[in-house]
């Protein structure tokens, strides 16, 4: 068996990722020694390989808990999909390594080349890494699927032509197309929040992601534009005139600082999963007051705006914000109450 220190140093992971797995009945030890320290033995190892793999799939660790303690959980099923990862990796090593190999024939016989094919190399090698870590490349659907990209360049051009032709962004064409564009996010993300935004930021910052995939900042404010619309009329189901035209104002000025707090909280939230330290408050009191400024203090507002996050699916896509995530600002805000105060 296996003591926490020796399992964590063979898994690659924390010491403190462990106890935090013990602690949300995610993995347990099966015994412990005589002088308390936990031991784990083969099942309990092969279930940390179960729940490995299947937080690089994307799936979040309460999922993973009721998964794995269901009776469809299935180490094979598991295996096999990792395998399916590995495929695609392999697919697309295969397609840099043809590029490689026609630059070196180029170079070996002498022959001048130009600077398409070096920027098509350069581009390949570094737009995604920029991002995402080798093991994130892995398991992000968009990079693996050379389809998806093509699909999104389509949708980048339907969105220029609805520009070209004058459609209103609160058209209810515009609506229905950006319904499209989150739903092709959500699904090329795995439908992990961590990925979306930095999809977002990926594209809205990065001029290589905006050259290969056509896009031009006309129609960044365009789709943001066409985005919010679309949360506008479901909240408008549920929250006053008043409020909603507030929501306008905040998004009008502060739609960036959310992507950049909310791409903080994710870091914050990989660093210290327990949400213990001063940076975990300080991000959660700075968002209780960017919520303040968006939604207002009014309790009745407050109620019916969560009424409808939590009714709505829609709301959630292609924002970055998934239930982890508010759960770690909870748990915040819980610490920074259970501070004493100072005199």
């Amino acid at each position: 068996m296996l003591k926490v220190g020796e399992l964590a140093a063979r898994a690659g992971l924390t010491v403190r990722t462990l106890h935090h797995y013990d602690s949300i009945k995610l993995l347990s030890p099966s015994a412990r020694s005589d002088a308390g320290y936990r031991l784990y033995d083969r099942d309990d190892v092969a279930r940390l390989q179960q729940i490995q793999a299947l937080r690089a799939f994307g799936m979040a660790l309460a999922d993973i808990g009721a998964y794995l303690d269901s009776p469809d959980a299935s180490p094979l099923a598991i295996v096999e999909r990792q395998l399916s990862g590995l495929e695609r990796q392999i697919a697309e090593a295969a397609h840099m390594r043809e590029q490689l190999l026609r630059l070196r024939s180029k170079l070996a016989a002498g022959e001048e080349t130009d600077l398409s094919i070096w920027l098509t190399t350069l581009e390949q090698m570094t737009m995604y890494e920029k991002h995402f870590s080798k093991e994130e490349l892995a398991r992000l659907p968009l990079y693996q699927n050379r389809a998806a990209q093509a699909e999104w360049q389509e949708l980048v051009r339907h969105a220029q032509s609805l520009i070209e032709r004058g459609v209103p962004p609160t058209s209810s064409e515009a609506g229905s197309f950006a319904e499209r564009w989150l739903a092709c996010l959500e699904r090329d993300s795995g439908g992990n929040p961590a990925f979306i935004l930095r999809l977002t930021v990926m594209t809205g910052q990065d001029p290589e992601a905006q050259k290969e995939f056509g896009l031009t900042p006309a129609v960044l404010d365009y789709m943001r534009t066409a985005i919010a619309e679309v949360r506008f009329a479901i909240y408008a189901r549920y929250l006053p005139l008043a409020a909603i035209e507030r929501m306008r104002r905040h998004e009008a000025s502060h739609s960036d600082e959310w992507i950049v707090l909310a791409t903080q909280v994710h870091a914050c939230r990989e660093a210290d999963p327990e949400a213990q330290s001063l940076k975990a408050q300080e991000l959660a009191r700075r968002w209780f007051m960017m919520f303040t400024d968006m939604v207002g203090d009014d309790p009745e507002v407050v109620s019916q705006f969560r009424l409808a996050a939590s009714s709505e699916p829609l709301l959630h896509l292609g924002t970055g914000i998934g239930d982890e995530v508010l759960a770690f600002l909870r748990k915040a805000m819980a610490g920074m109450a259970m501070q004493p105060r100072k005199a």
